[in-house]
């Protein structure tokens, strides 16, 4: 049986495939692409072989290409690194196709479009969960700014291998050879052996290929923000032939990437986690064309009249036609003074599988009465010695679904606290206890991590004062929009604005960000991908007047 991540192209593929590149036979055996090539070129086997190597410090073969299998993974539909030499055997004849080619042609022909990103997701899944290396990360795991990082690698699916100092004969081997101190961590070793200390999120970004440059084009559609609304409004306007920038400030997913598994998503019976629903829709809106960039952060809009001017991160400007405005809600702090010093060592807005190794038999808390607070304390209860969830309520079953509750109440390692808030943290450098109040008795617990999932705050502080929005800063939208809060254009002039349409003619919003919103991530996708529809009118409108 052919493995499923080393397909064979059929010929009437292959005869399609050679209309996208060219042909070419290697004298010698030749490296055809290399560790940290920003863009690199697919390769079909046409005779001889490609052989893939990791040549780092536990140097191997990954996998070696034969007759009419192909090169690559989903990096190439992007701006991603390559993360392996490949070699072309001596007298083999490839086909080569470079990176714009090989979207065309995946936007253009489903037979192998399907059969590529199939096996390119396979590839990357293989190569995040099975093979050590890629990016080299240094630190102390109880260090925030350690934590940072990782908690953007894996949310962004970036291949990465954690050496905690504080345990590993390597890594402090490492930090002699480099001649590194402590105070310098901590650092990022690249596979091409170059060395960044106390990198920021961007420098990680800049060294993964995650931060993908784009032209300064006049755009139909620019998405700011990519949880399940934005990309899901990614895909539809880049499917529909428009031409569309997406940004986000962190990963993709959004609210929805940080649930440890979804069960309740139309068409996935078995579930799925939020990370791997972002990781496949970022890459299907990739397929499309659409510019996915990270992490580009709004911070301040302009409208002309004509089009729309989006001053981000990075000093970058993006200008375009259209906005759709996906960018979500955040977890609010607790109110308790010394909350900063925890973030990132002990008290966390997510848990991942990164969070699970580190709460192995350990007393773990849970704050929050919705979905996401239910997924996360039953995905940690898998490892975790105990799991306490601490509502303000007296009823779990308030905001979270049925499901979801009777699961925790048949729980053996799962305590519910309720009419229960959390009063204060204790620690050194990581969280060591917590302190409870229920109804004005106290008691301390041996939590050591302590994830939050408590009430929602709109991320609009880039929109202050040129959108229509209630006290708390959701956006009001469609027949919510008061007829003295509308911006009038001429073209415009006595139109209502359509019902994800905001106070400025050609500004949407969709998500959690949108007053009115249903938390929910099928109503994201849903309201992302009508609102596509919705644009191609005011479009059209536009067009019309001018």
């Amino acid at each position: 049986m052919t493995d499923p991540r080393f397909p064979i192209l059929t010929q009437k593929q292959i005869n399609v495939l050679k209309e996208y590149g060219t042909i070419e036979t290697f004298e010698e055996s030749t490296l055809v692409f290399q560790v940290g090539d920003n863009s690199y070129d697919f390769f079909v086997v046409l005779s001889g072989e490609v052989c893939v190597k990791d040549e780092g410090y536990n140097e191997k073969v990954i996998v070696t290409h034969g007759l009419n299998e192909f090169t690559g993974d989903n990096s190439m539909l992007s701006s991603r690194k390559a993360q392996f030499n490949a070699y072309a055997s001596k007298g083999s004849t490839l086909l080569r196709i470079k990176p714009d080619k090989l979207q065309h042609l995946i936007s253009k022909h489903s037979d192998i479009s399907d059969l590529l990103l199939s096996a390119f997701l396979q590839r990357q899944e293989t190569m995040l969960n099975e093979f050590s290396g890629g990016i080299k990360l240094i630190g102390s795991q109880s260090s925030k700014e350690t934590y940072a990082l990782r908690d953007f690698m894996e949310k962004n699916h970036i291949w990465h291998t954690f050496l905690n100092i504080d345990i590993s004969e390597e890594a402090l081997q490492l930090l002699d050879s480099f001649s590194i101190k402590e105070d310098e961590l901590p650092i990022l070793l690249n596979p091409a052996g170059e060395v960044c200390r106390k990198p920021t999120i961007l420098e990680l970004a800049k060294q993964a290929g995650v931060l993908m440059e784009f032209g300064d084009d006049l755009y139909d559609v620019l998405i700011v923000g990519a949880g399940p609304a934005g990309l899901a409004a990614s895909v539809y306007a880049a499917s529909e032939g428009l031409t569309v920038v997406t940004i986000d400030g962190n990963a993709p997913g959004g609210q929805a990437g940080k649930s440890s598994k979804i069960e309740n998503y139309l068409g996935f019976p078995t579930g799925i986690s939020g990370n791997d629903l972002a990781n496949k829709a970022y890459i299907q809106a990739q397929k499309f064309g659409c510019n996915i960039s990270i992490p580009y952060r709004a911070e301040k809009l302009e409208y002309n009249g004509d089009y729309f001017t989006l001053y981000a991160s990075n000093g970058k400007q993006i200008k375009a036609k259209s906005v759709i405005a996906a960018t979500g809600a955040n977890y609010r702090q607790l109110p308790i003074g010394n909350i900063e010093k925890f973030e990132g060592s002990g008290v966390f807005y997510s848990a991942t599988g990164m969070n699970a190794v580190s709460c192995k038999n350990e007393l773990i808390g849970v704050i929050g009465g919705g979905n996401s607070a239910g997924q996360a304390a039953l995905f940690l209860a898998e490892h975790a010695k105990e799991v306490h969830i601490v509502i303000r309520g007296n009823d779990l079953g308030t905001k979270m679904s049925d499901y979801l509750v009777q699961r925790i109440i048949a729980a053996p390692n799962i305590t519910l606290h309720k009419e229960t808030n959390v009063v204060d943290l204790i620690g050194t450098h990581h969280l060591e206890s917590v302190v409870l109040n229920t109804k004005g008795t106290k008691q301390t617990l041996g939590i050591s991590n302590l994830f939050t999932f408590i009430g929602a705050k709109p991320c609009s502080e880039w929109l202050s004062g040129i959108i229509s929005t209630d006290p708390k800063g959701f956006i009001y939208t469609g027949p919510d929009v008061a007829d003295n809060a509308m911006i009038q254009c001429p073209i415009f002039e006595n139109r209502k604005p359509q019902s994800l349409e905001t106070s400025i003619p050609g500004f949407f919003a969709v998500g959690d960000v949108r007053k009115g919103s249903v938390k929910r991530v099928a109503s994201a996708v849903g309201e992302g991908s009508m609102a596509i529809s919705q644009i191609h009118q005011y479009l059209a409108e536009t067009k019309v007047s001018s």
